[in-house]
């Protein structure tokens, strides 16, 4: 039995390596990197908990935008506007975290944006229900209509 076996999980692997202060570079079992920064002044990159923020944001606008355009809706774009509340002591975890959408599309069902978004926010998006465990998680969003222009002739 391999060390990285878990049992009814599925496994996922990943790296992360020191390069230089306070900046690593982490590689995901797929092959891809990305740089995490731990400087408070002069950052390169965004910090671990940036990079949490931003994955929940992520995760989250994959499903939405799947479950529109599943349901047939003319989705044009999707912008997730994230915001965090964090503990004033150590760990200075996240205890509140705010996810609002603006969808944009032509002839966007309401219902079908708000359908979405709650799917996401309870059955879908493993980032953001994994910390609802501990943070207060909430979700809104705005429907932004766009029009079809003709095609150039």
């Amino acid at each position: 039995m391999s060390a990285s076996f878990f049992w009814l999980g599925f496994v996922m692997e990943a790296t992360v390596k020191w390069h230089d202060n306070n900046t690593f570079i982490g590689r995901s079992g797929s092959g891809h990197a990305v740089v995490f920064d731990g400087n408070k002044d002069d950052s390169t990159a965004p910090s671990p908990m940036e990079m949490v923020l931003m994955a929940a944001g992520a995760c989250s606008s994959v499903d939405v935008v799947s479950i529109l355009k599943k349901s047939r809706q003319q989705v044009l774009d999707c912008e997730v506007k994230l915001s965090a509340e964090r503990a004033d002591t150590v760990p200075k975890v996240f205890t509140k975290l705010h996810l609002h959408f603006a969808v944009t599309g032509v002839n966007l069902s309401e219902k079908q944006v708000e359908r979405a978004v709650q799917l996401s926010a309870d059955k879908y998006c493993s980032v953001s229900i994994m910390l609802s465990g501990s943070v207060a998680v909430t979700h809104s969003f705005s429907v932004v209509a766009a029009e079809l222009t003709p095609a150039a002739e």
